[in-house]
């Protein structure tokens, strides 16, 4: 994966780096953390500025999580209630905790969706629900702008200060990518087979 991000970006420039950054929130398995890295690289080598690097990366993020964002935002909250009445066991949910994270969006959902921009997976996840329940549109491109550019920046400085060793990074991130998911699906399987539904 690193080869063909790393031949994008250098003949996209900081196109290249929007584009990647907004595929990576949509399909996952891109991770930020090498595509922000190699930008760092670039700016060690006068390629790239990095205030428009992080700039360009938080564009990208942004527009990523909002296709997502608008995803939930056309979903019915009484029809995801009774889609999970009906589904709740392969979802592992059960309608007292779609009530609870409802809650949780309207009085936090600012913090959670920025705190959120710094986990994987669940960074591109966490806009779903953001649009399902309520969130206005000014507090979701806020919070993920915020916690985008926080994050972008720390990739870009990791980038800059660990060049010399990239390619050896680049190798790493793919069996972890991959360790991750595998850990998920382990997880997801385990709580199928002892999870219980509240009463509603």
């Amino acid at each position: 994966m690193s080869s063909w991000v790393t031949d994008l970006i250098e003949q996209g420039g900081y196109w290249a780096i929007a584009l990647l950054m907004a595929l990576e929130n949509i399909f996952p398995p891109i991770p930020s953390e090498l595509i922000m890295g190699l930008g760092g690289v670039g700016v060690g080598q006068g390629t790239f500025h990095p205030a428009w690097l992080v700039l360009v990366g938080t564009i990208g993020s942004l527009a990523g999580n909002y296709v997502w964002f608008m995803v939930g935002r056309h979903w019915n909250e009484d029809d995801l209630r009774a889609f999970v009445r009906k589904h709740g066991r392969w979802l592992t949910l059960d309608v007292d905790t779609v009530n609870r994270i409802d809650r949780i969006f309207d009085n936090h959902g600012q913090w959670v969706v920025f705190v959120a921009r710094f986990i994987p997976n669940i960074r591109t996840m966490i806009s779903v629900p953001a649009g399902l329940f309520g969130m206005s549109h000014k507090r979701f491109i806020l919070a993920t702008s915020a916690g985008a550019a926080v994050w972008n920046s720390a990739l870009v400085y990791a980038g800059y200060t660990l060049q010399q060793n990239i390619d050896d990074i680049g190798q790493y991130l793919g069996p972890v990518s991959l360790g991750v998911i595998g850990m998920l699906v382990v997880v997801y399987i385990w709580r199928i087979i002892f999870w219980r539904p509240k009463e509603d």
